[in-house]
């Protein structure tokens, strides 16, 4: 005698699911919606670039790398080398850290490759 079982049921097979398509809603049709609150992002911190007097470096040469380094014209250069003169420091501009960064090296490579002992650094911007 031979025994036969027979399925009454056919079993379910896994749906398949394409990675880029979202998985099928539950088998009761309901879905799960997940809400994200909006997340309130700050500015990224601002650097200023600041160079600083020194009895040494010729004044048409801090204009000279005002205008080349930080975009600014004759005029505008000349004002902020009276303000490095006069006070000690002038602001050149305010940029992101990384760009601030850059900027002071550049200050800095061009002032050591023509001999001049200019000062240039960054700091966070008030």
């Amino acid at each position: 005698m031979s025994y036969m079982s027979m399925a009454t049921t056919i079993p379910k097979q896994p749906r398949p699911t394409h990675p880029a398509t979202p998985p099928p809603p539950d088998e009761d049709g309901g879905a799960v919606i997940v809400e994200k609150a909006p997340q309130k992002v700050k500015p990224p911190q601002r650097y200023q670039v600041v160079m600083l007097n020194d009895d040494y470096t010729p004044m048409e040469f801090v204009v000279v790398v005002i205008q080349e380094y930080f975009g600014k014209d004759r005029e505008t250069a000349t004002q902020i080398m009276l303000r490095i003169h006069l006070d000690g420091r002038g602001i050149c501009g305010i940029y992101t850290r990384d760009v601030a960064n850059t900027k002071v090296a550049q200050v800095l490579e061009a002032a050591r490759q023509s001999g001049h002992p200019l000062q240039c650094v960054c700091e966070p911007a008030a």
